[in-house]
């Protein structure tokens, strides 16, 4: 039995897969491209909010004490936000590294 077109990852999409339905990547976890990672040293953070409003996969989102925080399922691990972080508080890391 075939699955849903919402539960196939993107990994197992056939070349020249046509999408038949609208919708978004949040189906589909991309986050395993990276190899870099954004880590957030909070002290620094003066919650802004430019890691969200830049980053290009909507991988952030507010944790219960207002940071934003990366959904490492989505990021890519481009960087733009520790680019436009004003205050430096986001560092890229090897994926490895915690």
């Amino acid at each position: 039995m075939a699955k849903p077109e919402s539960e196939i990852t993107w990994q197992e999409l056939e070349v020249g897969f046509v999408v038949k339905e609208p919708g978004s990547a949040r189906c589909y976890r991309t986050g395993d491209w990276k190899s870099l990672k954004p880590v957030l040293e909070r002290q620094l953070c003066v919650h802004c909010g430019l890691c969200y409003i830049y980053c290009p996969d909507m991988a952030y989102g507010l944790d219960p004490d207002g940071f934003f925080i990366a959904d490492l399922y989505y990021c890519k691990g481009c960087g733009i936000c520790a680019q436009e972080c004003p205050t430096k508080a986001i560092t890229m890391v090897p994926e490895e590294e915690a």
